[in-house]
């Protein structure tokens, strides 16, 4: 591992056009899921890949469902079909809610398509009765994915990613609250942090990059950096601003167009954004819009959550991990740990150890971490993982109740 070095990570705010997308999909998500629990439908059985795209006051959602009778409506010929109502009102609460009233997108004028269609039956059988296991699901897909920790901030989460997002969290904050000018801002931003490590620990932001719409037309860089300022700064909290540090700010100058109508957007093309910001590998699928018999989502949840325990428990101070499926296959293919030097066991005992204490089957993760909920549209911006557990069962991923198992594990 190198000592010294600088390494760099990007945010995007909620307002971005592509997190637009991945709000609406993952409020998608969470309706259905909402709605089976209101009608009692077995949650176990919702199945959705909602996938959303957003352009000049235009909103189009498509992807496969399996759907409560609540979301149904029946035809002229008797067959029942999607009733778009409830999707499209989930798409401008969502809209709203970020903040979108201008007249290249609005909440309220924004025109919005629903093009869900029922699952693959070729899928569905693969999924709801697993190849290797009876009584359990198999993959949604095959695929890889990755699980990442270390101990370079609270949340053992990277530096760089950890301050970009933190950024871009406090000036929504100030700006829905209409803080002084900072309620002149609007919803699409992207802020990007350098830092230095030293000793192979980060030890200062070299340079800060942030572009940020604004509504006031009158409004220059330099006009911008004064809002901005005082914001980065207490995002950045310990980590120290060198002297020599670069700041770029609104550095093409002015930024009234944003969101949707200044680029389109679409779920998904955020995904490193929404994992560790470079810092750790990526399997290529993305989280938004999909159930958790998807991979693509649970694994790399339940990797996160493997990764950080194992962090927590100090048996390494960084930690990598890689699960593979198959579809239609309920056990993963291949667990693979890198603790990356500095681990106090071996890689091997930490692979046999995860295996004792989590069953990494979709079943067994939608069990243990409680996935089957309406959780997901705030996981939607601002990172996936180095967030707070809720009450709600939200970021359940994120919680540190196997340091003991997986210590025990060891000993056995």
């Amino acid at each position: 591992m190198r000592a010294n070095y600088l390494f760099t990570s990007e945010s995007v705010s909620e307002g971005h056009p592509d997190k637009v997308c991945d709000r609406i999909s993952d409020e998608i998500v969470d309706l259905v899921y909402r709605e089976a629990a209101k009608t009692g439908v077995d949650p176990w059985s919702v199945r959705i890949a909602c996938e959303t795209l957003a352009t000049t006051n235009r909103v189009v959602i498509a992807g496969e469902v399996r759907l409560p009778p609540s979301l149904l409506k029946t035809d002229k010929t008797g067959k029942d079909v999607i009733n778009p109502a409830k999707f499209k009102s989930a798409a401008r609460k969502a809209i709203r809610d970020i903040g979108y009233e201008q007249d290249g997108f609005h909440w309220k004028t924004a025109k919005i398509d629903v093009l869900l269609h029922s699952q693959s039956a070729d899928i569905a059988q693969g999924v709801d009765k697993a190849a290797d296991h009876d009584n359990s699901e198999g993959a949604g897909d095959q695929g890889i994915m990755f699980g990442y920790a270390c101990r370079e901030t609270p949340d053992l989460m990277p530096a760089p990613i950890y301050y970009a997002h933190r950024i871009l969290q406090l000036l929504a904050e100030a700006r829905k609250k209409g803080v002084g000018d900072a309620g002149k801002l609007g919803p699409d931003a992207k802020s990007q942090v350098t830092v230095r490590y030293v000793d192979g620990k980060p030890a200062e932001a070299v340079s800060i990059v942030l572009s940020t719409q604004h509504l006031d037309e009158s409004w220059d860089s330099k006009k911008v950096r004064q809002v901005v300022e005082p914001y980065i700064r207490e995002a950045l909290g310990d980590l120290k601003i060198a002297d020599d540090c670069k700041w770029y700010i609104n550095p093409t100058g002015k930024f009234v167009i944003g969101g949707p109508d200044g680029d389109a957007g679409l779920t998904g093309r955020k995904i490193i954004v929404d994992t560790y910001g470079g810092a750790a590998p990526h399997g290529g699928g993305a989280f938004s819009g999909k159930d958790t018999t998807k991979v693509d989502r649970s694994a790399a949840y339940a990797a996160r959550y493997l990764a950080k325990n194992v962090v927590a428990a100090g048996l390494a101070d960084n930690c990598t991990i890689q699960i593979s499926y198959a579809i239609g296959v309920a056990q993963p293919l291949s667990i693979y740990v890198d603790l990356h030097g500095t681990g106090k066991v071996t890689e091997d005992q930490v692979e046999a150890a995860i295996r004792k204490v989590m069953d990494l089957s979709p079943t067994g993760i939608r069990r243990h971490l409680d996935l089957n909920k309406p959780i997901y549209a705030k996981t939607s911006a601002y990172g996936h993982f180095g967030r707070k557990a809720g009450r709600d069962g939200s970021f359940s991923w994120e919680k540190l109740d196997l340091v003991k198992p997986l210590k025990e594990a060891l000993k056995a």
